[in-house]
């Protein structure tokens, strides 16, 4: 496999020996005198990702045999394991669907051609510059045969190519201004049209790696250490551990970790439990009128638009944030299960099915935990997550009362939320361990999993919705 790596020269400048500066065990030093010339490189981070400790992430396949038969599958199926798929390793369940569907969509029987399909999934990671993912699918869009011009740049791709660019910017950024005349600008290009069979494909591609950046930046995900930015020649700090100790982590810095013990927090847990059991009984008592849910509806919306997008514009103007705001969508008018799923399955068979069992999965994903609390009802809580996010999106759900949302998310978990659902490149691990200070990072991983497929649900549906339109 062909692998994005710095240039030769770069190399060069960094090149030091390996015994002179730091302790190196027998076998290293036999490979090294052997091999003369060639250096090992080290990974710059410890582990999968930069917000969770890496002995969490480790453990998971330890004691989880579903999670090890799932990470076996998924690297006979790609040769390689990547960083991804080790943090999602917290939940196997929802891993394995993703993992079917991510392969369906890139390797097997598809309208769209190999290359075609690893390239669109650049140009969607590009959107949010995230170089995990699109260094990820460079070496995959060469693997299958894709042609290396290409990756200067969107004007050296094939003009098909290059008419999907205004639909990623507008599917990335603001999906509810997608149109009818947009797909038709598509479907009737005349010797560059594309097919609506297609056009699915890529809109799909599109959507999934949107809030794949999503995840990747929300969990911190590090390089691994083939890829560009995830390894150096330079000599490690540590001076008692050889370089393939620190290679496979033995040789890693101890964690700090103070998330649990953070005393201002002690009580965080125990007030949002009673907050839902407040809203519980009060839902029980009495149900707001139709009018009064779309007035709280309105008015979360408007807030969400003044919700700044990362910690640095704490001091920006809210007008900088109203240009987001999205015109009111009412969910039962065209919804996921009522209109976006049909029409997938029947332009992309089986495509529909998997995202479908994927929303679900994710949706309804509950251990009946909170951080250390047992036999708890989530089901509030996830909703209040889900619906935040399509309100951003300007979806409206009648029957949910928006009202329970400022009760059950707080200012920092707002802050969080948009900005890895607008502006992913922006989060910082500051950002993460900011909210739910007392949860576990397998809970916060699940948090990351409902941005996204929420994220992606919300695009598709406005896409799906100006499909139907031109159709129509």
């Amino acid at each position: 496999m062909r692998h994005a790596v710095a240039p030769a020269e770069n190399v060069e400048n960094h090149s030091f020996a390996v015994t002179g500066l730091f302790k190196i065990c027998t076998h290293c030093e036999r490979l090294g005198k052997k091999d003369l010339g060639i250096r090992i490189p080290r990974p710059l981070g410890n582990g999968p990702s930069r917000f969770i400790p890496e002995k969490e992430i480790l453990q998971i396949s330890k004691v989880d045999s579903r999670t090890q038969s799932i990470f076996e599958d998924a690297f006979a199926a790609l040769g390689r394991l990547d960083n991804i798929s080790l943090v999602m390793g917290f939940h196997p369940q929802y891993l394995e669907s993703f993992l079917r569907t991510q392969h369906y969509l890139l390797q097997m029987d598809g309208p769209l051609p190999l290359h075609y399909r690893h390239y669109i999934g650049i140009m969607a990671a590009a959107r949010h510059q995230c170089s995990y993912l699109v260094n990820l699918h460079v070496n995959d869009f060469l693997q299958v045969g894709g042609d290396p011009k290409w990756l200067n740049g969107l004007f050296e791709a094939p003009q098909k190519l290059q008419q999907l660019g205004e639909l990623n910017k507008i599917l990335a950024h603001r999906p509810w201004l997608l149109t009818k005349e947009h797909i038709e600008g598509l479907l009737k290009a005349e010797e560059h049209s594309w097919s609506l069979a297609e056009l699915i494909h890529a809109v799909v591609l599109l959507t999934h790696y949107h809030s794949l950046a999503s995840f990747t930046f929300g969990c911190g995900i590090t390089p691994e250490i083939h890829c560009d930015g995830g390894h150096t020649f330079r000599p490690p700090s540590l001076s008692q551990y050889c370089v393939c100790d620190i290679a496979n982590g033995n040789g890693h810095a101890n964690h700090h970790d103070d998330l649990l013990g953070n005393q201002d927090m002690c009580g965080e847990v125990e007030v949002l439990m009673e907050r839902m059991k407040q809203l519980q009984e009060c839902r029980d008592d009495e149900e707001a009128s139709q009018e009064e849910m779309a007035t709280r509806f309105e008015r979360e919306k408007t807030e969400s638009m003044l919700v700044v997008t990362s910690e640095d514009e704490e001091s920006a103007p809210p007008e900088r944030h109203l240009e987001r705001g999205a015109s009111t969508h009412v969910q039962s008018d065209y919804s996921w299960e009522d209109h976006g799923f049909s029409l997938v399955n029947r332009l992309y068979p089986d495509v529909g099915q998997m995202l479908d069992e994927k929303f679900h999965m994710v949706y309804n994903l509950t251990y009946n935990t909170m951080a250390t609390h047992k036999d708890v009802d989530t089901s509030m809580l996830r909703r209040a997550i889900w619906n935040y996010i399509h309100c951003m999106f300007g979806i409206r759900y009648d029957d949910y009362d928006y009202g329970e949302i400022n009760q059950l998310l707080d200012r920092s978990f707002k802050i969080y939320i948009k900005t890895i659902v607008c502006s992913p490149e922006k989060t910082t691990k500051r950002m993460y361990e900011s909210f739910w200070r007392q949860f576990q990072h397998s809970e916060k991983v699940h948090v990351n999993l409902l941005l996204m497929e929420a994220r992606m649900q919300a695009e598709l549906l406005y896409a799906l919705r100006a499909i139907t339109r031109y159709m129509t």
